[in-house]
């Protein structure tokens, strides 16, 4: 099943038991501010239910002629007293929130961080990076509702409501009796509604996750859509999937935009029949001109506290379908994982065995079969072979993004398997062929190699691979910025940094994924110097397009359709007339060459 696939369906369910115990597990760090706010909470109903006792006793000592003026600054007072304390408190629970919900979605975003850089990379091969970042963003701050807001609102609608109820019934129990059967036709509505939105609500949190997949997508490929001037079409696929957006937040928005004159309506019934009985039983003596105020009042903390359940009914709805879209990728599982007895590499001389390698992406879809080849310690060794056929996957069975589904990768006889992923890495450098640089400077890519390099053996390094002709003529040298992805760069001078950075990290086995592809010929010359010397007195294995950039190699093992099917040196591979000689042949008419 497709991401997508996945989350369509999850926007139809809801948000069972199960998803709220997790829910209710990650406000562990914050369960002690969740208490006081919701113990400032029930302080605040307080204020809020005593509330209109005061302006019952003001009427009522007014109409009776009773009111002096001590007593009355005294109820004024009162009054005044539990609307800067609901006013202040709720100051307090604002900022409170705010601070709980900071830390509590931070730490969320932690971990979704630091679980996304340990999936395995066929999880980022099926994934658009747009959904990642949905997820990890936005999906989270949808979370709010459900983690920091629920427990403190609930707790108050449920005190408001109860407050208000036993205040009636122990002014006029049939005052309450008359509000009563409007609290059914309350719950029953809002629970339709709660069910209509849910599913409403989740389409939307889908529909805005593919808007961010196409944005990022789009972004990231700019420069791709401007050169095949696909701007417009683009433009018009994006606005129809904001016009879908739109579609789906407004019958979300519609849906629920008929409970609140619902409950509008039930308020007036309320306040209508209060007033009908009420009315009889202040003729008859039985309650107080106040008394009848007080109640009404009282109508609204009844009736508004059941309407507020609904508005943060609304909010868990639209939260679950996220809840469970964040769950879904903490739930992923990396497909590469260290083994429970997995110890570290130890210093290794970089000697390689494949023996009897079979892979494949895709079920039935082998892309290597059977694959067998040593390389020894500190040899070069380049593969080739048309697209597609297996060269670039060796690159990742060597790294161990991907495990063979038969046969084993070994270092010095060291099975991948049965080390840590770390530790083979430290000594397993790539250079691939996207040239992948970050933000900040020349100076900060090649520190991401080693954190503790100084100054000046970053400048040995560049110097030693001859990088330095290029790299120092830059108007800030090494403190130039690279920009995202490099893009401030041209392509050789980010393949030079690469090359650099690979070189600092002083690894025992080096990978070259087309590393000098789409350059000129001065600057291959230049890269060529450089690879030469990153490789002297290392394990090299380059996966090559252009050939005539491996002629120095110790030997060269041809590719075709996942299987080994030459392999020598240059010039012994051109003698025998075979599959190298063809591929060479073709390499070299298009590059214009004649041999």
């Amino acid at each position: 099943m497709s991401d997508l696939q996945e989350e369509e369906d999850l926007a139809r369910t809801k948000l069972d038991r199960g998803t709220a115990l997790r829910l209710w597990s990650l406000t562990k760090p914050v369960r002690r501010q969740l208490l006081l706010l919701a113990a400032l909470e029930a302080f605040l109903v307080v204020s809020i239910v005593i509330r209109p006792w005061f302006l019952a006793e003001a009427i009522d000592h007014s109409i009776a002629g009773t009111a002096t003026v001590g007593l009355i600054t005294l109820l004024l007072l009162g009054l005044l007293t539990t609307w800067l304390v609901r006013f202040g408190g709720a100051g307090v629970v604002q900022w409170m929130t705010g601070n709980v919900a900071l830390r509590l979605l931070g730490d969320l975003r932690r971990q979704l961080y630091a679980h996304v850089h340990g999936l395995s990379m066929r999880y980022f091969d099926t994934t658009r990076a747009g959904r990642i970042v949905s997820r990890v963003d936005r999906d989270v701050e949808a979370l709010q509702p459900a983690l920091v807001n629920a427990i403190p609102e609930f707790l108050g609608v449920i005190l408001r409501f109860i407050g208000a109820s036993v205040a009636v019934i122990l002014i006029d129990p049939w005052l309450f009796a008359v509000l009563a059967p409007l609290l059914p036709i309350l719950l029953v509505v809002a629970t339709i509604f709660r069910k209509t939105g849910q599913q409403l609500w989740g389409k939307v949190a889908e529909a805005k996750s593919r808007v961010t997949a196409h944005l990022c997508e789009t972004i990231t490929g700019v420069g791709v859509i401007q050169q095949s001037a696909a701007e417009a079409n683009n433009r018009s696929h994006y606005g129809s999937m904001l016009t879908t957006l739109d579609g789906c937040a407004v019958r979300a928005s519609y849906s629920w935009g008929w409970f609140q004159p619902f409950t509008f309506m039930l308020v007036t019934l309320g306040i209508a029949a209060l007033l009908l009985v009420g009315g009889y039983h202040l003729a008859e003596h039985r309650i107080t001109v106040g008394q009848l105020a007080q109640c009404v009042f009282y109508v609204f903390l009844f009736l508004g506290p059941l309407q507020e359940l609904g508005d943060l009914t609304e909010r868990l709805s639209a939260a679950s379908a996220a809840a469970q879209r964040v769950f879904l990728l903490l739930d992923t599982q990396a497909e590469i994982r260290d083994a429970t007895d997995a110890k570290p590499l130890p210093a290794v001389r970089g000697d390689i065995k494949l023996i009897d390698v079979h892979f494949s992406y895709l079920p039935d879809k082998p892309v290597l079969n059977g694959i067998n080849l040593h390389i020894a310690a500190g040899e070069t060794v380049a593969v080739v072979g048309s697209t597609g056929h297996g060269k670039s996957t060796l690159v990742q069975l060597l790294t161990r993004f991907y495990d063979p589904g038969s046969g084993s990768v070994t270092i010095d006889d060291h099975n991948l398997r049965s080390v840590t992923q770390d530790s083979l890495r430290r000594q397993v450098a790539v250079v691939p062929q996207d040239n992948v640089l970050f933000s900040g400077t020349i100076r900060d890519n090649l520190r991401l190699a080693r954190p503790d390099a100084t100054n000046a053996e970053l400048d040995t390094a560049v110097r030693t691979l001859g990088a330095d002709e290029i790299l120092f003529a830059l108007p800030l040298g090494l403190e130039t910025e690279c920009g995202a992805g490099g893009s401030k760069l041209s392509h050789g001078q980010r393949q030079l940094v690469c090359l650099v950075r690979a070189f600092l990290a002083d690894p025992r086995v080096l990978v070259l994924d087309e590393a000098t592809s789409a350059v000129d010929i001065h600057t291959e010359r230049r890269l060529q110097r450089a690879l030469a010397r990153l490789c002297a007195g290392r394990t090299a294995v380059i996966v090559a397009h252009r050939l005539a950039t491996i002629r120095d190699a110790d030997r060269i093992v041809v590719i075709r359709d996942g299987c080994i099917v030459e392999q020598g040196a240059h010039q012994e591979l051109l003698a025998r007339g075979g599959a190298y000689a063809a591929l060479y042949r073709s390499s070299a008419e298009a590059a214009g060459e004649t041999g």
